[in-house]
């Protein structure tokens, strides 16, 4: 009988998710197609677009438009890519995160009474790498000049309508923003006011961010009037940033509000660029990048979901579910303590082990089929590269963590200043907001996704610039019981939860998307991606479909304190949808029930439809993000 129940909500399940139609109509295209978080931000890439660019030159100026809108996010943070070159045929990666700066030491952050770096202000920060990622994105397979490129973002900063999200985030941070002198003078545009933050609808101006955005076409013009070719112009717009007076301006207001950022901190940093990891998902080639991220996750995932027929359990039901989320606790549990910046890794880094089929078989053998394991930790993949565990005494010591309090949120609160709001209200503005994501594709085949991130609200400007520093370093530990890979030094880049994702079908681009939300990303995307392929949605019922959210992991932002990151076994979100049956089967499984009626943050995905040559855009139902496409 518990059978047979199970199985009729799982066909129930299925049913409601496929025939409903979608809040949002999906997005079809020929020539382009150009989606992001803000609306403003999609026109920008569309103009680019008509003006003959192709996707990395739309893309660029996409996410230089939502720096400029703070798009949770800001021209100081950091951008992670991944792009496919129809030249070449083969998908590259970007890496233009920033380091830890001069003395972000783990002595230095417990000395000041942290079990993790701040969350906010100058000490928050790693270096700026969003510039430096426009620039060498731009100028190595773009087609444009910088002053084309950025020409949308420069007429923002000139002064824009603000959206009624990004104005009351200001008021709502405003007691922190007025810590920082260089930041209440750009956001508070009506000081000694009720109300001091701007109105929806009003023209907010920020002339220092234009002079800074100013003077990186300068340098370009410059080079090219002296007969410099288009890379090297791009070059010098780089330079002037990261060598010249702008980066004297963001080192001298860093410092004065306390921050640790110097002169060579921000000279010596480069754009790295990186062969990504990639599975072999049922005949899909799946791409993440590599362990700096937690995009290895969803790689981990899916090699684990391969051993079961996800298909007859049926579109989230409780045998479904129950899969899932202990096959991201499995994966997310790796996650936790073997990745870190490979550049620094104390020894190697298992990824050959954590991404190899039989890790992944011997993984899958650990999930319960009648309920939740509430005590999933790391495994051991060196023996399955060829080597031994060189902490084994360490992960014999490691006791699986449980927080107890249940306050913690699903989604990392990057606005914890928003006390006044309602617990829903709250819950949405979190999970609407955490970064945004840039897709673009062309005809000609180029095809870009993009999770940059950083200096959200309330951001601390450095100086005179404009520009708001990353709260990135966060996401180092100061322990190497956590994670020994992870550990906060200076040059270090932290292990980041920013994950872009692509996907090839017999060497073509299949899927290009991304999510924002903290720890939730991967999860989020897991589902996307087999609620396409497994379940044949299309990509904006796919954007829009109800997910799962899991707690049982280590969070990566949020709090300073060991108890704000535990992870919480069993600790699950489900669409306030799912039916009384999946609640009652999951609650006897041993899952612990939140609901809401968003559970994801917002999906952007780009399908390249190979059957009728076109391109079909999904953008979530789930906050400002827009797509155009032609």
């Amino acid at each position: 009988m518990r059978k047979s129940l199970l199985f009729f909500t799982a066909a129930l399940l299925t049913a409601t998710a496929f025939s409903q139609p979608t809040q949002k109509p999906p997005l079809h295209g020929k020539k382009w197609m150009a989606i992001t978080g803000k609306p403003l931000a999609a026109t920008a890439g569309s103009m680019i677009f008509q003006q003959g660019g192709n996707a990395v030159d739309a893309a660029c100026a996409m996410l230089a438009a939502t720096c400029t809108m703070w798009d949770v996010l800001s021209w100081g943070g950091e951008t992670q890519a991944l792009i496919y070159n129809p030249k070449t045929g083969k998908v590259i990666g970007i890496n233009a995160l920033g380091v830890a700066p001069t003395g972000a030491t783990a002595a230095f952050f417990k000395g000041k009474g942290y079990n993790f770096p701040p969350e906010y202000g100058p000490l928050a920060a790693v270096t700026p790498g969003t510039v430096g990622g426009i620039c060498h994105m731009l100028a190595q397979y773009g087609t444009m000049s910088l002053q084309q490129v950025l020409a949308p973002a420069m007429q923002l900063a000139a002064g824009y309508p603000i959206e009624a999200q990004t104005a009351n985030s200001i008021e709502r941070g405003k007691d922190r923003i007025k810590q920082w002198p260089y930041s209440k003078k750009v956001f508070l545009t009506h000081p000694g006011e009720k109300r001091e933050a701007p109105e929806a609808g009003e023209i907010f101006v920020q002339k220092d961010l234009l002079n800074t955005l100013t003077k990186l076409v300068e340098a370009e013009q410059a080079a090219l009037k002296s007969k410099k070719t288009r890379r090297q112009a791009i070059q010098a717009a780089y330079d002037r940033f990261y060598k010249g007076d702008i980066a004297d301006e963001f080192v001298r207001g860093s410092t004065e509000q306390g921050g640790l950022i110097t002169r060579a901190d921000l000279a010596n940093w480069k754009v790295k660029e990186e062969e990504p990891m990639k599975i072999n998902y049922k005949g899909v080639d799946v791409y993440k990048l590599s362990q700096w991220t937690q995009g290895p996750v969803l790689l981990q995932s899916l090699n684990i979901l391969e051993n079961f027929d996800l298909k007859n359990m049926g579109y989230n039901s409780p045998q479904y579910i129950n899969t899932v989320y202990q096959s991201m606790s499995l994966a997310f549990a790796d996650r936790d303590f073997y990745y870190g910046d490979p550049a620094y890794a104390p020894t190697k880094q298992p990824m050959k082990g954590l991404l190899s089929k039989e890790y992944a078989k011997q993984r899958a053998k650990e999930i319960n089929p009648e309920k939740n394991v509430a005590d999933i930790g790391p495994g051991d993949p060196y023996p399955f590269e060829g080597g031994v565990n060189p902490y084994t005494e360490l992960l014999k010591k490691r006791k699986p963590e449980e927080d107890s309090t249940g306050k913690r949120n699903f989604v990392p609160a990057h606005d914890s200043t928003a006390t006044a709001m309602l617990e829903k209200e709250l819950y949405m503005d979190r999970l609407w907001r955490g970064t945004t994501s840039v897709e673009a594709a062309d005809a000609e085949g180029w095809v870009v996704s993009i999770t940059p991130s950083g200096g959200w609200l309330p951001a601390c400007i450095a100086g005179n610039t404009g520009v708001g520093m990353s709260q990135r370093m966060q996401s180092f530990v100061l322990d190497a019981s956590l994670n020994p890979f992870n550990v906060v030094e200076p040059g270090k880049r932290p292990r980041v939860t920013l994950t872009p994702s692509m996907a090839l079908k017999e060497g073509k681009p299949y899927l290009s998307f991304a999510v924002q939300g903290g720890d939730t990303q991967d999860q989020n995307l897991i589902q996307f991606f087999l609620n396409m392929h497994e379940f044949g949605m299309t990509v904006q019922q796919a954007c829009e479909a109800a997910n799962i959210n899991t707690n049982q992991l280590w969070l990566s932002l949020g709090g300073t304190k060991i108890s704000d990151r535990k992870p919480r076994p069993g600790n699950i979100l489900l669409s306030t949808k799912t039916p009384e049956p999946a609640r009652e089967a999951l609650k006897k499984m041993g899952y612990k029930l939140s609901f809401g009626d968003r559970t994801s943050g917002p999906i952007n995905a780009i399908f390249l439809d190979r059957k009728h040559g076109s391109i079909w855009g999904g953008s979530s139902n789930n906050g400002e993000d827009y797509g155009i496409g032609w």
